[in-house]
């Protein structure tokens, strides 16, 4: 069944959303900050290890600052904060209110751009089966219950944007099947790796790095690979 990969990430997600707000209260601040600097650690490694997946490292770069551009040019970055606030649907206290946005934005950015999203979501698409998308799934699982337990609820509201882009990359997969080359996705992912360690230096706190604002990188990868790769 297409789609099933998806369906069952946003069920994890959601779960641990509510796993992560329910016992957090019962975890120290000291341990939860600790916890979530670990995920953030563990981001900046899987983006280093997915940018290597690209055979000429122009690639992701080209297509890193035309999606920057194009993503700044559409605001994608206060779009989605803006989707959070939308989402979060109450007044309430300055601090509680940015907690929520960054747990919405944080969680929708590291759950839909890594390799995992993109190979995944295309092989479900072209009926290779949803393997991928399942252990994405575990780990989302994880990842939501370390983040709600110190961002909040906003978190599980970020199932809905992987609904929503892992279901268009299914639905796009299959409606290209006969373009999409290997070279294309590895080309991707690369780019989708370089985003990643933007997402671990938001997660440490290191800088507040606009990565909603590269995501039409993704696009751009496989545009160049056909233009100019073999």
């Amino acid at each position: 069944m297409r789609g099933l990969g998806t369906l069952v990430n946003v069920a994890t997600v959601l779960v641990g959303t509510a796993i992560g707000v329910l016992g957090g209260r019962f975890v120290p601040e000291r341990v939860r900050a600790t916890v979530l600097s670990a995920v953030g650690l563990l981001v900046l490694a899987l983006g280093v290890d997915n940018a290597l997946a690209t055979h000429n490292f122009v690639f992701p770069l080209v297509s890193l600052v035309v999606g920057a551009v194009v993503g700044e040019l559409l605001s994608l970055e206060e779009r989605l904060e803006g989707l959070g606030r939308r989402l979060q649907g109450r007044r309430e206290g300055r601090r509680e209110a940015s907690s929520f946005v960054e747990g919405f934005v944080s969680a929708s950015l590291v759950f839909c751009v890594g390799p995992l999203t993109i190979l995944g979501s295309i092989s479900d698409g072209l009926g290779r089966g949803a393997e991928e998308l399942i252990v994405k799934a575990a780990l989302d699982g994880l990842v939501a219950l370390v983040l709600a337990s110190t961002l909040g609820i906003g978190v599980g509201f970020s199932a809905l944007v992987v609904l929503v882009v892992q279901g268009g990359l299914t639905l796009f997969a299959g409606a290209v099947e006969d373009v999409l080359s290997g070279r294309m996705v590895d080309e991707m992912t690369a780019t989708g790796g370089v985003m990643l360690l933007g997402i671990g230096l938001r997660l440490l706190e290191v800088r507040a790095v606009r990565v909603a604002s590269l995501l039409p990188g993704l696009v751009v990868a496989p545009v160049l690979v056909s233009l100019f790769a073999r």
